[in-house]
């Protein structure tokens, strides 16, 4: 599972905030970069090809299996998408784009098939230690595609850099095929409108059977907007706005990939004892606000630029937070799935947490050179406010209904 997360965590940022350096050092303006580096709203639409991973096997890797005949699929489309990427290069840039959704598309593809593949591979008892397992790792390949990439490039061309990226993926392929493959018995539908029914429409249909039509349509609008100031703020304007900060790609790469990601896991763990001292439900209420707050830390580093000090406690501040919030928001998902439709339901419910942060993000170019960069971060503050609304409705209808909402 370590090696496993390393290879979901490589290819988020090359398709990211690392490609935005890439993109702005070649002369792209600014509203085209977050455009291109939008790519990763691609795992914000990963439910609607989660069902295909569940109930098909891919033609020529049936002999690994369900789950590891995709991640194979997987591994090999990301690793080929990274070498397109640094053969053909910003100077070609339509099949340059074409071939940064490709890395997206199979990097988001990957991740369903390992999640199911988790799921799968053990007991829920053994869950907790997978999911930090494959955490570490994760976080490893994060750095290798922000920080490690980022610091070379200051030594290195960009073609060069994807290109070892993609050599990266060697290992987890080879993880790939010494793995074991589940043991799960899946009955084969008898005819293509059964399929469909079991794979595509059950999972959706039965969070509303459950829930009920009001009660799920506001979870589900809740779900959308509680992450917007986070996920605003994970694409490409993020590093036009460090370096027009003054920042060196060996300061940015040192300071908000190294030490950043280090910070972030220290948060996980804060925010996973705050699940167990105060459950999911309160641990979110606070980390909501706290989280999306930490924006409005940039504005401070735009009356300090250059200042490696102040740097540093931005990042502090923003990975910090951004850590803690992970773990109430895993087990607030968690405990709205199905366990009959688990990687379906969880998919669906993972992407629409990222989809409009996302979608914001693939603006954010075009909304920072309008409002400037101040205004870009106050803008996705505001999204806590309906947030919280929604929250403190959701929390008391499911509490009507018995639900233990701590």
């Amino acid at each position: 599972m370590a090696v496993f997360g390393f290879s979901s965590g490589l290819p988020f940022l090359l398709v990211a905030g690392t490609l935005a350096y890439w993109l702005k050092e070649h002369g792209v303006v600014l509203s085209e970069i977050t455009m291109i580096a939008s790519a990763g709203m691609t795992y914000a639409l990963k439910f609607l090809w989660a069902p295909l991973l569940d109930h098909w096997r891919l033609p020529g890797f049936m002999r690994l299996g369900q789950r590891r005949g995709w991640l194979l699929f997987a591994q090999l489309g990301v690793t080929a998408g990274l070498l397109a990427m640094a053969w053909l290069t910003p100077a070609r840039l339509p099949p340059f784009v074409a071939a940064t959704l490709a890395v997206a598309l199979f990097g988001a593809t990957q991740d369903i098939a390992i999640d199911a593949y988790r799921i799968e591979i053990a007991p829920i008892e053994a869950q907790g230690a997978l999911v930090a397992t494959y955490s570490l790792g994760y976080r490893i390949g994060l750095l290798t595609a922000g920080a490690l990439a980022l610091i070379a490039a200051d030594h290195l061309r960009w073609p060069l850099i994807y290109v070892g990226m993609a050599a990266c993926m060697l290992p987890p392929i080879a993880m790939t095929l010494v793995a074991r493959e589940p043991q799960v018995l899946r009955r084969a539908p008898a005819r293509w409108s059964e399929a469909m029914r079991q794979g595509v429409i059950d999972p959706f249909a039965d969070f509303f059977r459950r829930y009920g039509v009001a009660l799920a349509l506001l979870t589900l609008a809740f779900i959308l907007l509680f992450k917007i100031p986070e996920q605003a703020t994970i694409g490409g304007v993020m590093s036009p706005f460090y370096r027009d900060m003054g920042f060196t790609k060996t300061q940015i790469g040192a300071i908000t990939k190294i030490y950043g990601i280090w910070i972030g896991i220290v948060g996980v763990f804060i925010g996973g004892a705050m699940v167990a001292r105060w459950g999911a439900w309160r641990s979110l209420a606070v980390m909501i606000v706290l989280c999306g707050a930490s924006n409005l830390l940039y504005l401070l580093l735009m009356g300090h630029q250059g200042s490696v000090l102040m740097l540093t406690l931005v990042i502090s501040g923003e990975n910090l937070t951004l850590g803690m919030l992970g773990p109430p928001t895993v087990a607030f998902l968690s405990s709205l799935v199905n366990r009959e439709h688990t990687a379906t339901q969880y998919a669906l419910l993972s992407s629409l947490v990222n989809l409009p942060g996302k979608v914001l993000g693939f603006f954010a170019g075009g909304i920072a050179m309008a409002a400037g960069y101040g205004g870009f971060f106050v803008i996705t503050v505001l999204g806590i406010v309906p947030a919280v609304l929604l929250f403190a409705m959701v929390r008391a209808r499911f509490r009507a209904r018995g639900f233990d909402v701590r």
